[in-house]
C-alpha cells in the first residue's frame, strides 16, 4: 500500500503486522502464517532476484523447503487473505472518488509446472517470453493505492488439459476465461463489497473489449479505457465515413486540441457511460 511522500517508511513494519494480525485466522496453522510474514518481508527486500531460495536465505533458513511447502501445500485461504486486505485498504484509503485500475503483469519463468506458464507476451519483458501472466486490479485514492485483487491467466493450454492443471493444483472444472473476462470478475468482487470508487481505467486490453464495455454500462458503473488508435467505430451524424482519430491526448478535454463531441458508438458496445447499448461484439479469446 503506497501513500504520499509524509509516510515513514519505519511504519511500514508495523503496518505489515497490523496487517497480518487481521488475517492471521486465514490459516489454520501458526506456522504458515510466521513463513508469510517472512515471505513478504522477502518479497520487500531489496534482493537481486527474488524466489524461495532467495527469499529463504533472507529469513535465515536453511534451505526453501519451508518457502516451498507455503506456496505449494500449506492450508490457508487465499481469497479471505485477499478480502482482508482489500477491507484494510479501504479503510485507511477508501474514498468515493477513487479509481479501479487494471491491468496484467507477467512473471518470466523456466519449465513448464508453473500454473499458467507457457511462451505469451509479457510487458514485463516487453516481448513474447516463457512466462505466468496475472490481472491485477489496483485501488488508487488521493490517499494512496494499493493492490487489491488478482486472477491468473491460464491459457486454453492449460485449461485444454485437464490432467495438467490437476497436477499443479488447479481446481477441476476450471474454465478458460480472457483477461477482460477476468478483469470483469474482480471489478465485480469489489463492487459487491461495497468499495467506494468512481470509475474504472485500463488499457486497450480491456477498452477494445466490448463485452466488458457493455457489461459495465448495464452496471453503470463509469470508465475511462484505452483504444488502438486504428479502432473503428460507425460514423455519427455528420461524421465521415471511415476511421475515428484523436490527437495523442484526452478527448473532449477543453484545451487538448481534441474534438467537442459526445463519445461514440462503437461496434461492440460504447466508449463511454450514457451511450446506448450494441450488439457486442465476438469475443475471439486471444487475450
Amino acid at each position: 500500500m503506497a501513500a504520499g511522500p509524509s509516510v515513514d517508511p519505519g511504519r511500514w513494519l508495523g503496518v505489515l503486522d497490523e496487517l497480518l494480525a487481521r488475517t492471521g485466522s486465514r490459516f489454520r496453522r501458526v506456522e504458515p502464517r510466521r513463513r508469510a510474514r517472512a515471505f513478504v518481508l522477502g518479497l520487500l527486500a531489496g534482493l537481486p532476484r527474488k524466489n524461495c531460495w532467495t527469499i529463504a536465505e533472507h529469513a535465515g533458513d536453511p534451505s526453501p523447503d519451508g518457502m516451498q511447502h507455503l506456496l505449494a501445500r500449506a492450508k490457508w485461504d487465499a481469497d479471505g487473505v485477499r478480502d482482508d486486505t482489500r477491507g484494510y485498504v479501504i479503510e485507511h484509503l477508501g474514498d468515493p472518488g477513487a479509481v479501479l485500475v487494471i491491468d496484467e503483469t507477467g512473471d518470466i519463468k523456466k519449465g513448464t509446472a508453473t500454473p499458467g506458464v507457457q511462451r505469451q507476451y509479457t510487458g514485463t519483458a516487453g516481448r513474447i517470453e516463457n512466462a505466468q501472466v496475472a490481472v491485477y486490479l489496483g485501488y488508487a485514492a488521493p490517499r494512496g493505492h494499493a493492490l487489491i485483487d488478482r486472477e491468473l491467466y491460464l491459457p486454453r493450454s492449460w485449461t485444454d488439459d485437464q490432467g495438467r492443471c490437476a497436477a499443479a493444483g488447479i481446481p477441476a472444472g476450471t474454465k478458460f476465461a480472457t483477461k477482460p473476462q477476468l478483469a470483469q470478475r474482480m471489478i465485480e468482487r469489489t463492487a459487491a463489497a461495497a468499495v467506494p470508487f468512481a470509475w474504472v481505467a485500463g488499457d486497450e486490453v480491456y477498452g477494445g473489449n466490448g463485452p466488458l464495455r457493455a457489461w459495465l454500462e448495464a452496471r453503470r458503473i463509469a470508465y475511462v479505457l484505452a483504444v488502438a488508435c486504428d479502432h473503428r467505430v460507425p460514423p455519427g451524424p455528420g461524421t465521415p465515413s471511415g476511421l475515428i482519430s484523436w490527437p495523442l491526448a484526452c478527448p473532449g478535454r477543453p484545451g487538448s486540441g481534441c474534438p467537442q463531441v459526445p463519445a461514440p458508438r462503437d461496434i461492440a458496445g460504447m466508449t463511454g457511460p450514457g451511450s446506448p447499448s450494441a450488439t457486442p461484439a465476438r469475443d475471439t479469446g486471444t487475450c
